[in-house]
């Protein structure tokens, strides 16, 4: 590790918690920052071996009075979260520019493919094909309020001022001040929202990021692209190239949450347009004011009608128009209804306005002019459309299943629910054929059939654009596709939109490719597809339900099926991934995750969510942005020119053989032990975290119901609050170890060294037991766990321990992280300040369990967000 390459980012996170210092003393005084310090250092040296410190530090956090909790919470869990911001402003700083810059990371990677033998033309071809999707998802682990993430971003906006050369001592001290208010105004600040957000809310915070970061990002990284493909084969990027796009789940996704209704997504898709809107308008505002010039081409001067300055004409007459959208989508964000003389604009008409400009400012020899400010917005109406992202709809196939069985007992067919496969499909089928109206006009159905039937009269109303799919929870069968197509149909729905079936359990994704096979047996329904499919891929309940590395397998396995049944009837699949940021959730670095998927999988783009914290993380900032799409395009060109190599049969055998060890031991532990749910929500903060405002969704799809009603948000967030992280590594190890037992050791390492998504699945395992912390666990067990149930904490302790020896046998390393030391080292820092608060948060937990009362509580919320901090991929 190249040591000087990190003294910046020493140096900030020293400044920022010197700041953060200054702050408590001048709130609490000296004698409460001599605490904090005296913590601190007991933290230290009880991470170094000394149990008398690490008794020390159990017995004084203890021993907090109730008025000091929140304080020392805070203390710690503000410290990480400056740390974290200096940590991200470093991957994008100056100094670390001709390391890690986005540039150079899109350079690389046009000379990895030069290296192998690739041509220029195909990677030309590889680029005009390249397509990213990232889809903002609004899962309840981003805790971090929106007005504190506003003084992060100033923080980082601080941070690289003082990188500039040639500051005075004057504009040096002003920025210092600066940093001194905002880290103020941070302690001051109420940590959470008092209420949960909603729906609406949560859009809202997802058009932010668009409008704080991506705006100015997307054409940022086009320009990076631009210069590093003309720079490796001499050709330009198209002007109306769209490489990537945003969706989001924000409003649309109704699945197990009951406050998305067809009159919350109306109002999402209405506040979508309106910011695109303003943001258009802005920005040709700003274009008018800088586009004086009087020579234009012959078609722009008839444009403006020979006007002396013609493109501040024909941009005052698009202002206008936009001007006028803006005022009508306000008019009905109001209640009032839509105004039929009032056109909203179009991207077409954007499009051809704007681009009139452009090229007549590249025809009069001015294309300086035309490759600045002009170009940065023409590719933002590719990008961006006039709906800003379009929306996915999301409902689980239940609620479908439920319309038509509601139906068909109406009209005296019998319960659809109670009929075959078969007979499903038949009916289904049959309906998709007839011209006659299949909803009775007077039939009421219950509220929740209605909710399910306003939800696609809203989609009929829309305009092409607004919405990218409807994805399918759950789905299972056949008939769960063909179900929502029908109600489509018989909603008006007259634009093509996808139908997309999202298989996330074990057993659903091993049927996966039978059931995309058998509907594409149907020569109606293969029509009606038109070449084109999009299938998601669930990691999360896939991993909740069989263990990590079950899953993983689960997961590759099916969408080789699934590329080849789609194949065969010459049908293009996109892999839609529903990844989190969590190891048990998909998550992994983004260019690891992406080569260690099967060879093809990404030749038709990549489409993948963006979940809670991530999206701030990955996405949030100016700069990250960027990085994040440079890498995915990075990875995506590699694995489709530069393919990963097929599993050998033997490599296969031995997945299989581990997939189904690791389940097996992974379900004995979860599902077949009849106190495990006791334990886990006797160990973990589980029950505290569906109580705390962080999501509009309900923690559980099920009140009163074991692990399999849990979403995996709160299942994987609340193991990794006590540091055991087990949805993350419980059966892999055993898998592992059974392997070794059995003679294949060598070929593991075989498959480690050749063939990516193996030493993929071995590097997050590495990271995770580096992040995992057995002996705190058992302080949680000592304080929570009633006797008769710690012998499963102390069995799943003694499994990690194991299970760390065998992974660490396999990479050939005596620690974690050996070929990784700034992660070890980070890791090690954090651990400092994560401490504390993992020992105050069980120590709070016995408190609040035993005698809970509203201090208690907001101390608890404090440490949740903490850990998370200091864990950083947490959902």
């Amino acid at each position: 590790m190249n040591s000087s390459l990190y003294a910046p980012l020493r140096k900030n996170v020293s400044l920022l918690g010197s700041l953060l210092g200054d702050t408590m003393c001048d709130a609490y005084g000296e004698g409460f920052l001599e605490k904090i310090e005296k913590i601190r250092n007991l933290s230290k040296s009880a991470r170094l071996g000394d149990e008398a410190d690490k008794e020390s530090l159990q017995e004084l956090l203890r021993n907090l009075s109730k008025e000091e909790l929140a304080p020392v919470s805070r203390a710690f869990s503000q410290f990480l979260n400056l740390a974290n911001i200096a940590d991200q402003h470093h991957a994008v700083s100056r100094g670390m520019d001709t390391e890690l810059s986005s540039t150079k990371t899109l350079a690389n990677a046009f000379a990895h493919l030069d290296g192998e033998g690739r041509t220029k033309d195909e990677v030309v071809a590889a680029i005009n094909a390249l397509h990213i999707e990232l889809v903002l998802t609004a899962h309840p682990t981003e805790i971090t309020r929106r007005t504190l993430i506003h003084k992060h971003q100033e923080i980082d906006f601080c941070l690289s001022q003082l990188e500039l050369s040639g500051l005075t001592p004057r504009e040096e001290e002003s920025i210092q001040i600066r940093l001194r208010e905002l880290v103020a105004q941070i302690w001051h600040t109420t940590d959470f929202r008092r209420e949960r957000p909603t729906p609406v809310d949560e859009a809202g915070w997802g058009f932010a990021v668009v409008e704080n970061s991506l705006w100015d990002e997307v054409p940022d990284f086009l320009r990076r692209l631009d210069k590093t493909l003309f720079e490796a084969t001499g050709t330009r990027l198209p002007i109306d190239a769209k490489p990537v796009s945003f969706s989001s789940w924000m409003g649309g996704d109704r699945d197990g949450n009951p406050y998305v209704t067809a009159a919350v997504t109306s109002r999402v898709l209405l506040i979508s347009r309106w910011q695109a809107a303003n943001l258009y308008y802005n920005d040709v505002d700003e274009l008018t004011e800088e586009l004086s010039m009087n020579e234009a081409s012959a078609t722009l001067a008839e444009l403006s009608n020979n006007a002396p300055e013609p493109y501040r004409v024909v941009l005052r007459a698009l202002r206008e128009k936009l001007g006028s959208t803006r005022d009508e989508l306000l008019r009905q964000l109001d209640g009032k209804s839509a105004d039929p003389s009032v056109k909203l604009i179009s991207s077409q008409e954007l499009w051809e306005t704007l681009h009139a400009c452009y090229q007549s400012l590249q025809d009069t020899g001015m294309a300086i002019i035309a490759n600045g400010k002009l170009l940065n917005l023409l590719r933002r109406v590719r990008c961006f459309g006039t709906s800003l992202v379009s929306l996915d709809i999301r409902q689980h196939s239940e609620r479908h299943a439920e319309v038509f069985s509601e139906l068909t007992r109406y009209l005296g067919m019998g319960d659809y629910d109670a009929w075959t496969e078969d007979q499903k499909c038949e009916f289904l089928l049959a309906e998709l054929a007839s011209k006659r109206p299949l909803i009775p006009s007077n039939w009421q159905p219950s509220e929740d059939v209605q909710e399910v039937l306003d939800t696609c009269a809203t989609i009929a109303r829309q305009e092409p654009g607004a919405l990218k799919c409807y994805i399918i929870s759950m789905a299972r069968q056949p008939s769960d596709i063909l179900a929502v197509e029908l109600l489509l149909k018989a909603s008006g729905v007259n634009y093509p939109l996808p139908v997309v079936p999202l298989f996330e359990t074990l057993d659903d994704l091993s049927r996966s490719a039978e059931v995309i096979e058998r509907l594409l047996n149907i020569p109606d329904y293969l029509q009606h597809l038109n070449g084109q499919l999009m299938v998601m891929i669930g990691y999360s309940d896939s991993a909740k339900d069989a263990g990590v590395l079950a899953a993983a397998w689960a997961q590759y396995t099916a969408q080789e099926s699934l590329l080849d049944v789609c194949e065969q009837a010459n049908v293009k699949l996109t892999l839609f991934h529903g990844r989190g940021g969590t190891i048990g959730r998909g998550g992994a670095p983004a260019h690891d995750a992406l080569l260690s998927q099967p060879p093809g999988s990404l030749a038709n783009g990549l489409r993948v969510t963006e979940q809670g914290e991530m999206i701030r993380t990955k996405l949030g900032m100016k700069g990250l942005a960027t990085k994040t799409l440079s890498l995915y395009t990075s990875a995506i060109l590699q694995a489709n020119l530069a393919e990963p190599p097929k599993p050998k049969r033997a490599w296969r055998d031995i997945m299989d053989s581990m997939a189904e060890t690791s389940c097996g031991y992974y379900r004995a532990y979860v599902q077949e032990n009849p106190d495990f749910v006791a334990y886990f929500r006797q160990a973990t903060p589980e029950l505290e975290l569906g109580r705390l405002p962080l999501g509009s969704r309900p923690s559980s799809r099920k009140q009163g119901g074991g692990i399999e009603s849990l979403r995996a948000i709160p299942w994987i967030f609340a193991w990794m609050q006590n540091r055991l992280m087990l949805p993350a590594w419980l059966g892999a190890g055993q898998a592992l170890a059974k392997a070794i037992e059995d003679g294949q050791q060598e070929l593991l390492k075989e498959m480690s060294a050749n063939w990516p998504f193996f030493a993929t699945r071995l590097s997050m395992l590495e990271m995770v037991f580096a992040k995992s912390d057995t002996g705190l666990s058992e302080y949680y067990d000592q304080k929570l766990v009633t006797p008769e149930l710690s012998s499963i904490g102390k069995g799943l302790r003694e499994q990690l321990a194991k299970d760390t020896k065998v992974v660490l046998k396999l990479i050939g390393e005596d620690s974690l992280l050996e070929d990784n030391p700034w992660s070890k080292e980070s890791i090690q820092l954090r651990n400092v300040y994560t401490d504390p608060l993992n020992v105050l948060q069980a120590e709070l937990l016995e408190r609040n369990r035993r005698e809970g009362d509203s201090v208690i509580e907001e101390a608890i919320m404090i440490t949740i967000a903490g850990i998370a901090a200091g864990m950083r991929n947490t959902g």
